[in-house]
């Protein structure tokens, strides 16, 4: 389990990702995403509050434990595929030769060539492949498919996919990519301005939302909800559309009191609720 809590840097966030699970950590560009998985790790001190890995502070010990995948990829140029490997795996105890052969085959990694004439996408697939092979019980990436085609994004995902259903492995990821996050996500984190918006099981909160859709004769009434759940409202001419978090019964209740046209009650992808929930912090 992963918790941070009261980092003052990330405005009061407080996060738990339970064993065993993989999240998907998203925000637009400057929430706190990097800088969140670089204090997990040990690489950033928090000004205030505490980040606890395995229920401890972060260390050397922990970092071992740990498979972490920076945005940057952070490679040395003049080595080879092989001697990079030759470099990491003594600091891994746990390191395992045999995943290291199966991810050389499967990703297609060339030993011999020089790291610095590797494609971007290739050198995310050693990144990866660096960071499975240590025997990890926890892999944090920072962005896992950046540079790669949509193809070698799909081999990636689902590498980590086969790898977690494998092994005792819990993943943290972070990723501008929403389809991503659907694909091999079971939890989800949104972040905004280094706090927490949401967060829970991605089925849970996919069923959960819904949006009321209004239609009046003239222009919709600008009126305030007060029954709970009411999440977003949104106007446009005869139009008035809510979206809408927990049972909807009270809010259609108060919408009909309107007297509305209709009223129209549909599910929402989480796409949608990704948009509607940063927006709502505007």
């Amino acid at each position: 389990m992963i918790t941070s809590s009261r980092l003052q840097a990330l405005r009061g966030l407080d996060l738990q990702v339970p064993a065993g699970s993989i999240c998907g950590f998203l925000g637009p560009n400057g929430a706190g995403k990097s800088t969140t998985m670089k204090i997990l790790l040990g690489m950033v001190r928090p000004t205030s509050g505490e980040a606890r890995v395995f229920g401890r502070a972060p260390d050397v010990q922990v970092r071992r434990r740990v498979g972490f995948v920076s945005e940057e990829k952070d490679l040395y140029g003049y080595m080879s595929v092989a001697e990079m490997i030759r470099f990491t795996a003594p600091f891994f105890p746990r390191w395992r030769v045999d995943l290291e052969e199966k991810y050389l085959r499967n990703f297609d990694l060339p030993p011999d060539r020089k790291i610095k004439a590797l494609s971007r996408g290739m050198r995310t697939k050693l990144a990866l492949l660096l960071a499975l092979c240590r025997g990890a019980e926890l892999l944090i990436v920072d962005e896992p498919t950046s540079g790669l085609d949509p193809a070698m994004a799909e081999e990636a995902l689902q590498a980590v996919i086969a790898h977690v259903a494998g092994e005792n492995m819990t993943v943290f990821f972070s990723s501008h990519q929403i389809a991503e996050v659907e694909q091999i996500a079971d939890r989800v984190v949104i972040i905004d301005r280094g706090r927490i918006v949401m967060s829970g099981a991605l089925d849970e909160i996919r069923e959960s939302f819904r949006r009321i859709q209004l239609v009046f004769e003239g222009d919709a009434p600008q009126t305030e909800f007060r029954a709970p759940g009411v999440a977003r409202v949104r106007r446009k001419g005869r139009v008035l559309t809510l979206l809408a978090r927990g049972a909807p019964d009270s809010i259609v209740d108060e919408a009909r009191a309107l007297n509305p046209l209709s009223v129209d009650i549909s599910p929402v992808t989480f796409k949608e609720i990704f948009l509607e929930t940063v927006a709502a912090e505007d």
